[in-house]
This record gives structure tokens, sequence and C-alpha cells, in this order.
């Protein structure tokens, strides 16, 4: 029986770190690892929207799943993205984590072909019951083309139960409140966690579990505070750094898809990582990175032009 009390807090969606020819550059994805863990994330999500999964050949998935979990050796628990637009390449992933023994892995609704309801409820059943991992669901209508309904969502949690929990990504917080409305009487224990940094408060005062925040990589002491206020039940600090967080997440929209930011934003913040991103994206450029400079700025998050 898996321990869902794991599954809680700040869990960064962790950026995959390559060399300027696009291999994995361990040394610095070791750097970032280690620094998360003295930061004090709750959790790390590997090979996420963040990670980059979605331009990597099969077998570099592979190997950055195989080095990170060795690398984070059970310091905090591990969530493994294995989504792809084929379920059997999903199971596929999905086998390979049973092996490294991480904690869950987060799956998307197939992408490209818009799917039916019952489509779409057979790769997610068909998954969680090919694999002995747990499965959180992972919501990106933004990125998918579709929405995981709420009624499906209660419809695989009442009938699957390898499926634990949802990184609900959807700009609009009714939709985190309509899960753990509809979904908790049937599963209390569900987890559900924000995939916008800046809902990570009200979903946590929602019932929520807490949040997949990709600005904790470099300032984990305003997501990681958040968490750490709410337990306390130190509101003030909670809802002062809320509205450092609201400034800070002006980040997402400097650059689409957001990667080099995010690294970006991390060597700014004091760890030297390569800030380089597979094709077809580009790293930040000198233009943008001085607006992210601006942003970090008004957040009040210290950094060094480097």
């Amino acid at each position: 029986m898996t321990d869902l009390n794991k599954f809680r807090g700040v869990f960064p969606p962790v950026p995959t770190i390559f060399h300027a020819d696009g291999r994995l550059d361990t040394v610095g994805m070791g750097a970032l690892i280690d620094k998360l863990v003295n930061d004090g994330v709750d959790g790390m999500l590997i090979l996420g929207s963040g990670g980059e999964f979605c331009h990597m050949p099969k077998a570099q998935r592979f190997e950055v799943a195989e080095f990170a979990v060795k690398h984070i050796a059970g310091r905090v628990p591990v969530l493994l993205g294995i989504s792809s637009p084929s379920t059997q390449e999903v199971i596929e992933f999905g086998l390979h984590a049973d092996k490294l023994g991480v904690d869950a892995v987060l799956v998307l609704n197939p992408y490209y072909a818009l799917l039916n309801d019952e489509y779409m409820y057979n790769h997610f059943r068909t998954v969680a019951e090919s694999i002995r991992s747990p499965v959180i669901l992972y919501n990106f209508p933004a990125l998918t083309g579709q929405d995981i309904s709420v009624n499906l969502i209660a419809r695989l949690v009442k009938e699957v139960s390898n499926i634990i929990g949802i990184k609900d990504t959807v700009d609009n917080i009714s939709h985190v409140r309509e899960v753990i409305n509809q979904v908790r009487p049937i599963r209390p224990n569900f987890v559900v966690f924000s995939g916008y940094d800046e809902y990570m408060m009200d979903t946590l005062i929602m019932g929520g579990n807490g949040a997949i925040p990709a600005t904790s990589n470099f300032a984990a002491q305003i997501t990681c505070g958040i968490y750490r206020a709410f337990k306390a039940k130190d509101y003030e600090t909670m809802f002062e750094l809320q509205r450092q967080l609201s400034r800070l997440s002006t980040v997402y929209s400097l650059e689409t898809p957001f990667f080099g930011v995010i690294k970006q934003a991390i060597k700014l913040c004091g760890l030297n990582i390569s800030t380089d991103v597979l094709a077809p994206v580009q790293k930040l450029s000198e233009e943008k990175k001085q607006r992210l400079i601006k942003v970090l700025t008004f957040a009040g998050v210290a950094y060094q032009d480097r």
C-alpha cells in the first residue's frame, strides 16, 4: 500500500541540464538536484514539461531517469514523467520506472489526436493496470488540447485503484476546487497538486496537497516558505510570500516555452549551470534575459548577473 503522505508540499519540476551538443550534463544535473535537496523541497518531478521530455529521444529519457533517480538516492520522493501520445510507449516508460523504484509516475492524456472520454479513460486505465508504480494524472489542456474532465477523473478514481492523484495545470482555480469537491468523497486521500505556481496557496486552503512549481528551482524560499507557513498557521507570512510569488510568476510570460527562462533564472540565482536547451527551442536571448532580471528585481529575488 503506497504511503500517500509523502506526496505533500513542493515538488519542483526539475529542468534537465544539457551540454551544448544536447548530451545530458550529469555534473550540472547533479548539482541542481543537490541544491534542491539542500533548499528543502519535499520531492522532485523528473521529466515533467520543464524537463523537456517532449524533445528527447527515447534513449535519452531512459538515461535522464536513471541518472536522476540514482543521484536523488531516496533523499526525497521522486515523481517521474512517462507521457507519450502512444499508450504502449507510456507503458514501456512505466515499466522502466518500476525498475527504478520511483514513488509515482506522472501521465498526461495523449496529445495531438483529440480523444473522446472513453478513449482517454482506456488510455489511463490500461497504463495504470500495466505497471506497479502509482499513477498521478497530469492535466495540462493548454498543451494537450484537451481537458481531463472532472467526471472522467472521478470515474477513473472510482474504478482504478492505482491512480492516486492529479497535477492540475489549469489556469482556473475552480477546476482544482471541483476536483477536490467531487473526487475526495470517493477517495479521501486522493492527491491534488497545483500545476500553476500562484494557485498553490489556494489549493492548500481548499485541502489540496501542494504544488509542482517551476519557480521553486531558483526561488524555493518562496514556494517552500508558503507551504511551511501554511503548516505552521503563520498566515501573515504566507500572504506576504504569496504576493511575492504572484510578482515572480510573470516569468512564464517571457518566452514560450519557458525552458530557457527557468535555466537562466537558476544561473542568475547562484548555481552556475549550462542554460542550453534542446532543439527546436533556443537559449534565452540577451534581451529576454534582461527582462527576466527585471522580474526577479520586482519580485525581490536576489540574483547575480552572469
